[in-house]
């Protein structure tokens, strides 16, 4: 069977291009089809991708568009065209993993069966928090808004391309259901849970308790892709209002990083791009994960974080309620405030004194394993 996997663009490295990266080994035969790819913004990622990848991508015409990384937002556009510049005809299956239908489901599938991994239909098409705040610009936002209207008829056209659609979620399948009018199996993105068991802070098995942590003073995690729509500045708030150590991990994105500087006290500390070690690292440490995102579509991060027995404090929305457990695994907060964020980081204490708290983090976590991604893709490709 000749497959073939297709990504929106490739120009950084966050959950939708893990997927993609599983999806490829998976599938190691497969031919790799995206818009544009540039390994540059890869980070710490780059050199395993780049001898991964290498020889499998095709790019479309947008490579030679100057500076085009520049402007992939506006080039959005063109995607549709893009897409279907590629030819299909001599493949048997197409999987694409996509943020949304109209851009890589554009494509021109012939007879083959088309599957489509949505992380999320597009959320500046319909109404979610995005990385770019555009109210800040009422012109552009006005005319904006005039284009994403002709661009959900598209989104909802190419929608019917797809044999077959996959959320990561629970909440993109409801999502899927509304705005396209299809079912959705849901299949949860991979995690890549610890080989050994996750070192406490005593240093001992992962069931050990939470005290002794290895650094000065006990801090409390944040991080990811730096972008609005994660509402970092709520974490950051939250722990000046307690004055309690937060450290910040994750890749600038759009200029957020500086603003999140701009807010913060003494007690944040920006890590920067991390390396998969040091993330595991500071995990095993750290007192919680703050996850504030407005709406998020899975949350890749708070699984993460799990799996190294470190609880999550979330923002009760989106996917974090099918991946936090309240009350056992996290605390979730009801108001997307600093004060309830604060109030929910203050009962961490008396989690955390639970002797079970790692292990059930951990034994949570486990439900989301990369093995039991690969199983359920495979079953499904083999039915289809």
């Amino acid at each position: 069977m000749k497959i073939a996997l297709v990504q929106d663009y490739l120009k950084e490295y966050g959950g939708a291009e893990s997927v993609f990266e599983t999806l490829s080994d998976v599938f190691p035969q497969a031919d790799l089809f995206t818009t544009l790819y540039c390994p540059q913004f890869f980070g710490p990622h780059r050199s395993r991708l780049e001898k991964k990848w290498g020889n499998r991508i095709h790019q479309s015409f947008l490579k030679f568009i100057p500076f085009a990384p520049k402007i992939i937002s506006p080039l959005r556009l063109l995607s549709p065209l893009a897409f279907r510049s590629f030819n299909f005809s001599k493949y048997d299956l197409i999987i694409t993993s996509a943020t949304g239908a109209y851009f890589p489901n554009a494509l021109n599938k012939k007879s083959a069966k088309l599957i489509c991994y949505c992380h999320t239909p597009p959320r500046y098409l319909y109404g979610l928090p995005t990385a770019r705040d555009l109210k800040k610009y009422p012109i552009f936002n006005f005319f904006a808004q005039i284009a994403n209207h002709f661009l959900r008829l598209f989104d909802f056209t190419y929608a019917q391309n797809v044999d077959q659609f996959i959320a990561n979620s629970v909440t993109t399948a409801a999502r899927i259901q509304k705005y396209y009018c299809r079912d959705a199996i849901v299949i949860n993105p991979p995690i890549d849970l610890p080989k050994v068991p996750a070192l406490s802070r005593e240093g001992g098995p992962a069931a050990a308790g939470p005290e002794g942590l290895k650094n000065d003073k006990p801090f409390y995690l944040t991080g990811g892709r730096l972008a609005r729509a994660k509402r970092y500045d709520i974490a950051i708030a939250a722990c000046n209002l307690l004055k309690v150590p937060l450290k910040v991990f994750g890749r600038d994105f759009a200029g957020f990083e500086s603003e999140l500087k701009k807010i913060s006290g003494s007690t944040i500390e920006f890590l920067g791009e991390i390396t998969q070690s040091e993330k595991a690292k500071l995990f095993s440490e750290a007192q919680a994960y703050l996850f504030c995102s407005d709406n998020e579509d899975f949350g890749m991060v708070s699984v993460e974080a799990q799996s190294f027995g470190c609880p999550v404090v979330g923002y009760k929305s989106g996917g974090i309620i099918e991946t936090v457990i309240n009350g056992k695994t996290g605390i979730l907060f009801d108001k997307l405030t600093p004060e309830s964020c604060a109030e929910a980081i203050s009962k961490v204490g008396t989690l955390l004194a639970k002797a079970q708290i790692r292990t059930n983090c951990i034994e949570n976590a486990s439900h989301f394993s990369r093995e039991t991604f690969v199983k359920k893709i495979e079953n499904l490709v083999s039915k289809i």
